[in-house]
């Protein structure tokens, strides 16, 4: 690049309103830091839910691996968690559009109330393991029961940890794993 354009690129930079980067970098911040500006702007989204609501939850921010985990953490929170989650998905959505209006990139954030989704993990992982050794044992496929992608990960996690492969069938929301002998 010439002096001159390189001048012109930084100004321009400069009046898109950019953050000035180390010479070398992208400009992006590392990410660990969009991580925590995605939890910081999950975290203000959903304290005023709650104060709409009025509902007592404190609010966990976290990072794990290469999203963002904000945990609301209370009593008497099983509304926003509904009916074999639905209504926590529903809300983990809506908490990401607000971090993309936020921050302006697409998140991969994810949400947990009242411990549901640790427990439906601990679940979900047993159920893995319980298909994985039934596959073993008989030498068939077993079909699941549907689930949502979130659901559907932890299973093929724990079929992978057993030494089995495993696929997802079919359209949602009656997508469903099936694990393979």
């Amino acid at each position: 690049m010439t002096e001159t354009s390189s001048a012109a690129a930084e100004q321009s930079d400069v009046e898109e309103g950019a953050p000035e980067a180390p010479a070398g970098t992208s400009g992006r911040p590392p990410l660990v830091q969009r991580l925590e500006q995605e939890g910081d702007a999950a975290a203000d989204y959903l304290e005023g839910l709650l104060d709409i609501a009025d509902l007592d939850g404190d609010i966990d921010l976290d990072v794990e691996g290469d999203r963002a985990s904000v945990a609301v953490v209370g009593e008497d929170l099983d509304d926003l968690v509904g009916p074999g989650g639905k209504v926590l998905e529903a809300l983990q959505e809506l908490t990401r559009l607000a971090v993309q209006t936020s921050t302006g990139e697409r998140s991969r954030l994810m949400l947990d109330v009242g411990g549901y989704r640790a427990r439906r993990r601990t679940e979900l992982t047993e159920v893995g393991r319980d298909a994985a050794e039934r596959a073993k044992s008989s030498g068939e496929r077993v079909v699941l029961s549907p689930m949502s992608a979130f659901e559907r990960k932890i299973v093929h996690d724990a079929v992978a940890e057993a030494g089995l492969r495993s696929e997802s069938e079919g359209v949602e929301p009656a997508r469903r794993v099936v694990v393979l002998p």
